[in-house]
């Protein structure tokens, strides 16, 4: 029986390696170690800690303004977005690079309860957002309220820049309604429709409802100078411009008991007429369930039954509106529970453990974490800006930007921050497949190449271009794996000589689950092809002159088996 009793046993290897895959986005062998030896109680709290940001503000060194100068600390340098009229786009994308850069110094829970907020209240960065400090501004909301409420967060959302560019909302006049905005944030960022009553009933709104929100929403502009600070958050907001908002009250239909809201005629007032309204949607059990609905499919499992519906969605439900909505601990109630480590029942055919396809996000931030692979240091403070390119900041922003950024993560189905649709990524929304989607026809590329292009440290997934003198080659990716070196630490093999430790030890570190013996002895066979000695002998041979010929080809080709092969692709 489904159970969010918590789980009270050390975590071990096989349950830590799980809680972290689904709790943050990488993980390395002295993390996992460590974690290991934790219950989930211990093991949640400290994921639960608050994050840093190592890398305190975005740099930009790759855009000139009209004075041919660095734009460098753009975001807060006291000029309007309007200043920067070039570049925004890979502005934007040095803002992803800033938020993935400081993710992967840490591992914490509130990384990925950022992403999650980003499926919930979904901003494309490159599709109508408007400039780039306001795609900035939409993270920094998100994470203030990653450990908080996400209903404060829907009320505070509405007032967002590039929300408000977004869905068309600073369009939203009295006199000439758009009501873009207001149907998704019904439909898709909080209470969900439900069946499908008549035309224009969805059960848990109506098309009446969607007309009434408009009317709420109506005169929250853009605030284009970002001079505007919202005094609970210290981020830039929009602003209200009363003559464009509907003041009169708002009657919704019987599916809120036809409830009416009275209109609001200055900031005050239209800011507790949105509060009402928000806490209205909110006091709707739909409500409370659609975010459970969402978290279950993103920590657990994309799929469930009546039982998971009846014993886990419901109660957890019932805790998120209890707590006002908080997050964080709806969150760790799921993560530390018997359920998330499939300890209440006994059924091997419906495993949660290996259940969820990685994003290209995990996927290349698990690779880079678990070989222990050095990403280029690309902080700079406003107290000792750098003058100048320097080697490291250069090397991370060509190594994200241009491998990352432009090359992986969309050819692995994911634009980062950048969906096609509102709705999301195909995984968060796209049945029966969800997650599956990231492993398809048209991403197994991009995955395979992965590996390949960090061994050889050029571009793989790209292919051959041609220059302008006609000669091909491989663009570089500005970082590389050394599986000789990284064998070669203690701190990550305890017994390279042998082979069956060394692919053990390995498979233990990056599979989710342990592997039959005849598929130990396929990756061992990398190593060693029909002698079983001749892993030794050649490990012995490099540790003795120096010889990296022979270990480095068996060794990239183990890497790139493991790296590729279905476990791995699994979290």
């Amino acid at each position: 029986m489904p159970s969010l009793s918590p789980s009270a046993s050390v975590l071990g290897v096989r349950k830590a390696k799980h809680l972290l895959r689904r709790a943050c986005f990488h993980y390395s062998k002295a993390t996992l170690s460590h974690f290991a030896a934790l219950t989930p109680a211990q093991a949640v709290a400290e994921l639960s800690q608050e994050a840093d940001t190592p890398w305190q503000d975005p740099y930009d060194l790759t855009t000139n303004n009209n004075n041919n100068t660095s734009d460098g600390f753009w975001i807060h340098s006291g000029n309007p977005p309007s200043f920067y009229q070039s570049g925004q786009v890979k502005k934007r994308a040095v803002i992803s690079g800033w938020w993935w850069y400081n993710m992967m110094q840490q591992n914490r829970l509130k990384h990925k309860l950022v992403f999650f907020l980003h499926t919930c209240f979904t901003v494309a960065k490159d599709s109508g957002s408007g400039k780039s400090a306001y795609f900035y501004d939409y993270l920094k909301l998100l994470d203030f309220y990653a450990y908080g409420s996400v209903k404060t967060l829907a009320k505070k959302i509405t007032f967002d820049n590039a929300m408000l560019y977004y869905l068309d909302n600073t369009t939203n006049n009295k006199n000439n309604p758009n009501e873009n905005y207001a149907r998704e944030f019904l439909e898709l960022f909080t209470i969900l429709k439900g069946p499908q009553i008549s035309e224009g009933n969805y059960t848990n709104y109506t098309e009446t409802d969607i007309q009434q929100a408009a009317k709420v929403f109506s005169g929250i502009k853009v605030k284009p100078d970002r001079d505007t600070i919202d005094p609970d958050t210290g981020i830039p907001y929009g602003y209200v411009k009363t003559s464009q908002h509907n003041t009169g009250s708002k009657t919704f239909s019987a599916a809120f008991n036809n409830q009416t809201i009275q209109g609001g005629s200055d900031l005050a007032g239209v800011t507790n007429e949105l509060s009402d309204f928000v806490e209205m949607i909110f006091s709707q059990p739909e409500t409370a369930k659609s975010y459970c609905r969402k978290l279950y499919k993103f920590f657990v499992k994309s799929e469930w039954g009546t039982a998971v519906e009846n014993d886990i969605i419901a109660p957890l439900a019932t805790q998120l509106m209890n707590s006002d909505y908080d997050l964080l601990s709806a969150v760790q109630t799921l993560l530390m529970s018997e359920h998330f480590y499939d300890e209440d029942n006994s059924d091997t055919t419906n495993e949660i453990v290996g259940s969820i396809v990685k994003n290209p996000i995990q996927f290349l931030s698990q690779i880079i974490s678990a070989l222990d692979i050095s990403i280029s240091n690309p902080e700079a403070s406003s107290a000792n800006p750098p003058s100048s390119w320097t080697t490291e900041q250069q090397d991370f922003y060509n190594f994200y930007y241009k491998f990352c950024h432009n090359t992986f993560l969309p050819g692995a189905g994911m634009n980062i921050f950048s969906p096609d649709t509102v709705a999301g990524y195909p995984a968060d929304y796209q049945g029966p497949d969800y997650d599956r989607s990231w492993f398809s026809s048209n991403t197994i590329v991009a995955r395979y190449k992965t590996i390949e292009s960090l061994i050889a440290g050029k571009n793989r997934i790209l292919g051959v271009q041609t220059n302008a003198n006609g000669a091909s080659y491989y663009q570089n990716i500005w970082m590389q794996f050394n599986a000789v070196v990284f064998v070669d630490n203690s701190n990550h093999i305890s017994n390279p000589y042998d082979s069956t430790v060394l692919v053990s030890e390995l498979v233990e570190l990056l599979f989710c689950e342990s592997i039959t013996a005849n598929r130990l002895d396929y990756f061992i066979q990398s190593l060693n092809d029909l002698d079983p000695g001749y892993w030794a002998s050649a490990w012995a041979e490099y540790v003795q002159i120096g010889n990296t010929v022979q270990v480095k080809s068996r060794l990239d080709a183990l890497f790139t088996k493991l790296i590729n092969a279905p476990e791995f692709q699994l979290m």
